[in-house]
């Protein structure tokens, strides 16, 4: 069996942290949630990470469809660790730290550009009995800059190592810059 090399890899998409708890009947209703629903976070669900994590026992994932993919593969494949390499943005905040901490839990080589504008983006994963209710907060993870992070030379160098690249399409427009690798891998 060949042996595979760290950064071999490349994952860029969306960071979310998620943040999952069983909560009550009353929590979903003073936020309008309902069971088995997934939604974007609007204005009226400002404040619901924050009281999430303070009124219940949460538990913390590093999330994000990209990051959850290479995350998995990341744990198929074992060793070495940090064969998989992760790139998107977060904020300068708690979630963030907390997120860049359960990367690394993974094994997977998270580079993050990390900016103060907006914060860390989240999922709430709300949980009653046999139902669960996802709300997401982009935040953060839709501020990546190209030339701010991508189109440094350390983290091109990533780019350039990785033999499998696997990217959101939501970041279709940076993809083309990241598979523009001039050697013929993919």
């Amino acid at each position: 069996m060949p042996t595979l090399s760290e950064n071999v890899l490349f994952g860029m998409g969306n960071p979310l942290l998620d943040i999952c708890a069983v909560v009550d009947k009353d929590f979903l209703d003073k936020y309008g949630l309902k069971p088995n629903d997934q939604i974007l976070a609007e204005a009226k669900h400002k404040e619901l990470f924050e009281e999430l994590v303070k009124k219940f026992k949460v538990e913390y994932h590093a999330g994000g469809s990209t990051q959850n993919s290479v995350k998995v593969a990341q744990w198929m494949i074992q060793f070495p660790h940090k064969a998989a390499t992760f790139f998107g943005c977060i904020g300068t905040d708690k979630f963030g730290e907390i997120l860049k901490k359960k990367a690394e839990e993974a094994h997977v080589d998270a580079h993050y550009y990390e900016q103060s504008e907006e914060p860390t983006g989240t999922c709430a994963a709300c949980i009653t009995s046999d139902n669960r209710s996802l709300i997401a907060n982009l935040a953060a993870a839709n501020c990546y800059k190209k030339e701010k992070h991508l189109d440094v030379e350390k983290n091109w160098k990533l780019v350039e190592r990785a033999k499998v690249y696997y990217i959101a399409v939501s970041l279709v427009i940076l993809a083309k810059y990241s598979l523009a690798c001039t050697s013929t891998k993919i």
